[in-house]
């Protein structure tokens, strides 16, 4: 089964080798003459005075490098980029931050900062390139309330993404909190043109949850807002500072559909779903695999996303009885922090499937493909139906480590978890299930 277990790694590792962000740009992005054509979206950059790139995301460097390429050497460009590492290759007339994730730290303050700087005396003259990819939200931060804090803004974080509900929840609060989120980016420069380029870790039709939304018309309410702060206990995890605001009415609503500041503004997603699913696919199918891809779980608990996965894959087993089957899964599972262990929610959903599979010549893999799960150094983990044996042989219990949400701990010490860096992408969690006769 140790076999098995190295083909998820290699079909894990061959999906990340596919995903090349810039050839995708260059590929999907046209320039024809002075017009830059994407999608519905035609731009005739001669219309323009003044060019603005602003890029935040885990992709952001690859985003700058592909739009960049494209373009003409001499086509004078202004920007800000904010990314969790800095760039191998800056980009000419570009400001670089380095930008806190899953907190916002002082380079996110200070991105979000020149952002609303540079945007602030935009006119119709003006054309603003976004290259938005996952994890925006944090590397970009500046509140509305000037009383609140970044360490006001790290607490505010931490009670949200501990809270365990799901992103669309925890984006509906963290804009209306926010100067740079739900619309008010694009709020900030009305009169500009503004073309926003995705390579998103949202499912499609959730594309304002991509970042927090900063350019699109928020579909979230101040009602949703409380309703969020009631369900999940969070008024008393607030910092007195939000907390005041709040209580005080002082949240304003965001931007919302048929405002102005949306009558120049496209939306084009360059890379979601399929650019993941298409490259796991076709390498599962390579090594013999009956495949199948599933986003139904998304957001879902990880024990209950785990469950309904094995329950796929069995079914798989037993339709294509002789054959190797393989279940390719994506998304975002939801992992409540109980434990101040380390981990996260890919090496957690593995953790919940180890009682599961023993036994059985099953593998799961469960990785983020920006590199990073939770707080830990890991991509994420993998194991098969020996994993429970080899752990309770040198004294491992699934179950506490899982309760104390210590899953990176756990896999560590079996040498089964999955490090590769930060990837420079991030298109939304990758999960491998393997199975053969």
């Amino acid at each position: 089964m140790a076999d098995l277990k190295q083909l998820a790694r290699r079909i894990f590792h061959e999906t990340l080798a596919a995903i090349d962000i810039p050839a995708v740009m260059r590929r999907k992005l046209q320039l024809e003459a002075s017009v830059l054509k994407c999608g519905d979206a035609f731009v005739d950059l001669c219309a323009f005075t003044k060019i603005l790139v602003i890029a935040f995301g885990k992709a952001s460097h690859a985003m700058v490098e592909g739009l960049t390429s494209l373009l003409p050497a001499e086509l004078p460009l202004q920007g800000v980029v904010s990314a969790p590492t800095p760039p191998e290759r800056p980009a000419h007339g570009m400001k670089y931050f380095v930008g806190g994730h899953p907190l916002p730290n002082g380079d996110s303050w200070l991105a979000a900062e020149a952002i609303l700087e540079l945007m602030s005396d935009c006119d119709e003259r003006t054309l603003i390139v976004f290259l938005l990819s996952g994890g925006g939200s944090a590397l970009v931060e500046r509140p509305l309330d000037s009383h609140t804090t970044l360490e006001d803004v790290q607490q505010f974080y931490q009670a949200l993404v501990t809270c365990g509900a799901p992103i669309y929840d925890i984006n509906a609060v963290r804009k209306h909190i926010s100067a740079v989120k739900g619309g008010r980016l694009a709020a900030a420069a009305p009169r500009a043109v503004k073309l926003t380029l995705a390579a998103t870790d949202v499912p499609v039709g959730y594309e304002s949850a991509l970042g927090s939304g900063p350019t699109l018309p928020d579909t979230t309410t101040i009602t949703d807002v409380d309703r969020v702060i009631k369900e999940y206990s969070l008024l008393e995890k607030l910092p007195r500072t939000l907390e005041r605001w709040i209580a005080e009415g002082e949240m304003p609503e965001t931007p919302k559909e048929g405002d102005g500041a949306f009558a120049n503004s496209y939306f084009e997603l360059l890379l979601g779903m399929d650019d993941l699913f298409h490259p796991a696919h076709h390498a599962s199918e390579a090594r013999g695999f009956v495949t199948r891809c599933d986003n139904f779980t998304d957001d879902w608990p990880v024990e209950r996303a785990a469950g309904f996965l094995l329950e796929q894959l069995e079914k798989m087993h037993r339709e294509y009885a002789g054959h190797r089957v393989a279940l390719i899964a994506d998304g975002e599972v939801s992992s409540l922090v109980t434990g101040s262990g380390i981990g996260g929610r890919n090496s957690a959903f593995v953790l919940a499937c180890i009682d599961r599979i023993a036994g059985r010549r099953v593998a799961v893999l469960s990785a983020g493909t920006d590199g990073i799960d939770g707080n830990s150094p890991a991509a994420g983990a993998v194991a098969d139906g020996d994993t429970l044996a080899r752990a309770r042989a040198i004294g491992l219990d699934p179950r506490d480590f899982f309760q104390r949400c210590d899953a990176f701990t756990f896999f560590g010490g079996l040498g089964d978890t999955i490090v590769t860096g930060p990837t420079g992408n991030n298109l939304r969690d990758l999960r491998i299930l393997l199975a053969e006769p």
